[in-house]
């Protein structure tokens, strides 16, 4: 049993809008939210936000911090129905937001023309690429994507997990199960009946953390190849078929193949695909194209659930 399952926490990725620029009768307006511990973290927050957590059973009282890509509407304009909706229900906890410059000002415009009576404090950071975000368990990387108007894309990098606790070892030197054993998870010695006992001897090599990268409204860049480098999941832009290649370029969107190439290009373990647009019914076309270059792909669909 190691300190993953003693502390019990899970990671998992709810799929709350995946639709490009307008919503759908399918596909709200564009945000993912990841569930870590009691936590969230919230990547955009288009129109209508708040009710898709409702519909996904998302809490809007708990712990949470909100990562804003850009500064188009359809990535903003849930903040003020989050705010109501949040004040509404008593929140208590802080919420912090993040995004390029410009956020700041939106959110403080918001608050002087709407009377929200916030219940909770609320603290806005304008950020550019680089570390953004350093946590006990995790930190927040960014970098610039490749949009019309400057546009971040986010990775989330958990911290290396402790190694392995070997209860057998453990047991064969006759170390008391309790405290003990969680000291030596967390990588210091203990002493038993006068024996030094070095946690070598009984926890495994430390583990990678997970790491999630989102990219959305963006061409194919070098910096999202870099910023996603070996994550287990890309979330990145899947505006348009390839047919619609040139289209893509003009309005700073990707094509599903060639957001399978970035995947391809930073060894991600898995690629889902969103922003789709809403020309789009069926979104077969957008998976064919990208899993003929990186065969683990998939096309987000609204309160889908991904478990890490």
């Amino acid at each position: 049993m190691g300190l993953e399952e003693m502390s019990g926490r899970g990671v998992k990725l709810l799929f709350l809008g995946t639709s490009g620029s307008i919503p759908t009768k399918e596909r709200n307006l564009s945000s993912v939210v990841m569930k870590y511990d009691s936590e969230l973290l919230m990547f955009d927050c288009g129109e209508g936000t708040q009710r898709q957590m409702g519909m996904a059973k998302l809490s809007l009282a708990k712990k949470m911090k909100i990562f804003i890509s850009h500064m188009h509407g359809d990535h903003v304009l849930g903040l003020p129905g989050l705010f109501q909706s949040m004040a509404l229900l008593g929140r208590q906890n802080d919420l912090d937001i993040y995004g390029p410059r410009g956020i700041r000002k939106f959110v403080e415009s918001v608050n002087k023309t709407v009377q929200f009576n916030l219940s909770f404090p609320l603290h806005v950071h304008e950020v550019r690429a680089g570390r953004i975000d350093n946590e006990k368990l995790y930190e927040v990387h960014s970098a610039w994507t490749d949009h019309v108007i400057p546009c971040l894309g986010y990775s989330f990098v958990e911290k290396p997990k402790p190694g392995r606790f070997n209860v057998q070892i453990a047991r064969r030197l006759q170390i008391p199960e309790g405290p003990l054993w969680k000291t030596l998870q967390m990588g210091k010695p203990v002493k038993v009946k006068g024996r030094k006992i070095d946690p070598r001897l009984v926890v495994g090599p430390s583990r990678p953390g997970i790491k999630v990268t989102y990219a959305t409204d963006t061409r194919p860049a070098p910096g999202v190849v870099f910023l996603a480098s070996r994550a287990d999941v890309l979330i990145h832009d899947a505006c348009f078929d390839s047919s619609l290649e040139e289209k893509a370029s003009q309005d700073g969107h990707s094509t599903a193949a060639q957001a399978a190439r970035v995947a391809k290009r930073g060894k991600v373990r898995k690629l889902i695909l969103t922003h789709i647009s809403a020309r789009y019914r069926d979104s077969s076309i957008l998976l064919k194209e990208a899993k003929k270059v990186f065969p683990n792909s998939v096309v987000a669909s609204d309160l889908m659930t991904v478990d890490l």
